[in-house]
């Protein structure tokens, strides 16, 4: 069985950088631009793993958090924010919206590549 990934990151070098990460561990990758194009992205379908970066134009991954969350289907979904800030504040916001774990850029992809395993069952 294929695991599934949503990455939602403004930058497109580090959804590759990311998607090429989780791809050469077996996922199937989507990618969001923003929040509001990731909710599209998630329409309908299940992932395993959600990563989201915070600071992005039209929706960003505080309000896209919320807005997964409030989905039945996505309640338990493991929610990583991989971002520059790393502030106990942003982090404390971050784990009231939903997040399951906090990932600081720039990012180790082993170091991802052990959290997504253990957040995934």
């Amino acid at each position: 069985m294929t695991r599934k990934a949503l990455v939602v990151d403004d930058s497109a070098t580090m959804r590759q950088m990311i998607s090429l990460t989780l791809e050469e561990q077996g996922f199937e990758v989507m990618q969001g631009v923003d929040g509001a194009d990731a909710l599209e992205q998630l329409n309908g379908s299940e992932v395993d793993v959600i990563i989201t970066d915070l600071n992005m134009p039209v929706m960003d991954g505080m309000t896209f958090i919320r807005h997964v969350r409030s989905q039945p289907v996505h309640r338990f979904t493991p929610i990583l924010i991989l971002t520059t800030e790393g502030g106990i504040d942003r982090k404390l916001e971050g784990k009231e919206a939903g997040a399951t774990g906090w990932i600081v850029k720039p990012f180790d992809p082993s170091r991802l590549v052990r959290v997504v395993h253990r957040v995934v069952a």
